[in-house]
């Protein structure tokens, strides 16, 4: 069933866990998420990138994403991930998007915050304040400032009208280069002064016990990604073979979604 962002965001909230949010790139991985959701009884996010959206065919994508959603016996939202351009969130809205990612973070700030207050003024957002690094060491975010600045956040999250902050504490998308090391006393930090939920991006390469901390901090949303194109992957290479002959397509799907549901399993069991 649909549900809104920000009911997802309180549902975990009131049970002091964080919601899943997990990449969709086709709907076997959708339908694998959906699955993993019902089988542990919680709502999910089905994330779609912007250069999903923005491909061949990515109008159908969204489209078919959200009536998984619509049909889903679970609580479940469709948000489009990291959007930076102003078009492709109004085409995201009008597609049937419960949310989006209006991702200003390269922006100055007040640049970023009329650039999310615009996109809020459409539909639910979530926002980035801080760059969230993509396969890079964590130290190139260092080096570079784009950590989420705690005395920045009160202001940004006031005045933005988002409901949910992505925040960059150490944490990158894809795998780490090198063991990750968070930076606890700034997620604290947000946290005190921030009056929406906080989202984790980059959980696929993080240690469970990390993860547990960023949400007892008051960490409400974790993204992931990487685990579940990698368990697709890995179904997909190990099935092919034997089902090639036969052009079973269907029993290669099937797979692709048992796997994906696995990985989403074990991620939900974390963020309980």
């Amino acid at each position: 069933m649909h549900a809104a962002l920000s009911d997802l965001l309180a549902e975990a909230d009131a049970r002091g866990g964080a919601v899943g949010a997990f990449t969709s790139y086709n709907f076997e991985t959708a339908v694998g998420i959906l699955r993993a959701a019902e089988r542990r009884g919680r709502g999910a996010i089905l994330l779609v990138s912007q250069q999903s959206l923005s491909a061949p065919g990515g109008d159908l994508l969204l489209r078919a994403l959200v009536a998984a959603a619509d049909a889903a016996p679970v609580a479940a939202c469709v948000e489009v991930d990291h959007v930076a351009d102003p078009v492709l969130i109004e085409r995201a809205f009008a597609l049937g998007a419960g949310a989006v990612l209006a991702d200003g973070s390269r922006l100055p700030l007040d640049e970023n915050i009329r650039f999310v207050q615009a996109a809020a003024a459409r539909g639910q957002v979530e926002a980035e304040l801080g760059g969230i690094e993509g396969d890079e060491d964590v130290a190139a975010a260092v080096a570079a400032g784009a950590l989420t600045e705690p005395a920045q956040a009160a202001r940004f999250v006031e005045e933005t009208g988002a409901a949910c902050l992505a925040v960059s504490i150490g944490n990158v998308h894809g795998r780490y280069r090198s063991p990750p090391s968070l930076d606890w006393p700034r997620l604290e930090a947000i946290a005190n002064i921030s009056a929406i939920p906080l989202s984790l991006h980059g959980a696929s390469g993080l240690p469970d016990a990390d993860i547990r901390r960023a949400i007892s901090l008051g960490v409400r949303k974790v993204n992931v990604n990487t685990e579940l194109r990698e368990e697709y992957l890995a179904a997909t290479e190990k099935r092919i073979g034997a089902l090639r002959a036969g052009a079973r397509v269907l029993e290669l799907n099937q797979a692709q979604s048992a796997a994906v549901a696995a990985a989403a399993e074990r991620k939900l069991d974390v963020f309980g």
